[in-house]
């Protein structure tokens, strides 16, 4: 018989896998998480064997955040269909930032070949390295975040109104304010504040497309160029990183912590220069802000596309 008929040796063979491998059972109670699994969620075993995969350590789908996943997640349709399923989506990491991976899902058939479950398997997906080529030059990069900073950020704004005034290239731009992030800072020190401010960038870079921009523009402030974007298409960006950003939080004093995003935007008109449109993506996000805290002020809760 040979050595790999033995069920632990082919166990060891999968837990020391780089990638993400997972099996469910017909419950989709989590029963397998590889060493790669831990390694991409930031989910130790412990933490995850024998729980639904519905939830924080394993959402699927092309949108962060969706609500509904379990039925429609790779390893559910897997189950349902009989056949593997590939597809892309976010994973939540431990830390409270989202994941891109590429995902792969076969069911699991028992010796009578009824199905029993399914495996999975994740891996990541290259980063957007927009800011890769910049971190040589002096000043480009945001030390806190990673991102462009404020300076590089503005360069990359000339260079898509350039783009815009001589061939019609169409961009558009949004602004992301972290609500209240002075106060945040003052209650739990500015470690807190630095960590929930790179959770945030490291979602935006990881969900933009590679030739968008992504930079931090202000102390709770982010600027987004969203090149080639056209203004019908702006609203659907806007919502899909409003609610990625929803997500995003970190584990302090042994309690998740986050902050509310607003979000103002703003699109080239003819005649524009950076400091004009600087200034309507401004008050879009005043707007914004300023009904966030009413809204939060009055108990409600922020509704889609305010």
């Amino acid at each position: 018989m040979s050595a790999f008929d033995e069920f632990e040796a082919c166990r060891n063979i999968l837990e020391s896998l780089l990638n993400g491998v997972c099996v469910v059972d017909m419950q989709k109670k989590t029963v397998f998480w590889s060493d790669g699994a831990e390694h991409i969620t930031g989910h130790l075993r412990h933490e995850v064997i024998g729980r639904s995969c519905v939830g924080e350590p394993l959402l699927h789908c092309q949108q962060p955040g969706c609500e509904f996943c379990s039925e429609e997640c790779p390893l559910a349709r897997a189950i349902k269909t009989a056949h593997p399923v590939e597809s892309s989506g976010f994973l939540h990491h431990k830390s409270g930032y989202e994941v891109p991976v590429r995902i792969r899902a076969i069911p699991v058939h028992n010796p009578h070949g009824s199905i029993i479950g399914a495996v999975e398997t994740f891996d990541v997906l290259e980063q957007s390295d927009v800011n890769r080529t910049e971190k040589a030059l002096p000043g480009s990069v945001d030390n806190v975040t990673g991102l462009a900073s404020q300076a590089q950020t503005k360069t990359h704004l000339r260079e898509a109104l350039s783009a815009f005034t001589e061939r019609q290239v169409a961009f558009a731009v949004l602004r992301l304010r972290l609500q209240g992030l002075e106060h945040f800072r003052a209650a739990f020190g500015p470690d807190a504040a630095s960590s929930l401010l790179r959770v945030v960038a490291l979602s935006l870079a990881s969900d933009l497309w590679r030739t968008d921009i992504v930079g931090r523009w202000a102390d709770d402030e982010f600027l987004v160029i969203l090149n080639g974007c056209r203004e019908g298409a702006l609203p659907v960006v806007r919502e899909r990183l409003r609610r990625m950003l929803a997500n995003d939080s970190i584990e302090w004093w042994g309690e998740r912590r986050s902050l509310p995003v607003s979000a103002g935007e703003a699109t080239p008109q003819p005649g524009d220069t950076a400091e004009s449109i600087l200034d309507r993506s401004r008050k879009s996000l005043d707007q914004e802000s300023q009904w966030l805290t009413r809204a939060s002020a009055a108990g409600k809760k922020p509704s889609s596309g305010s």
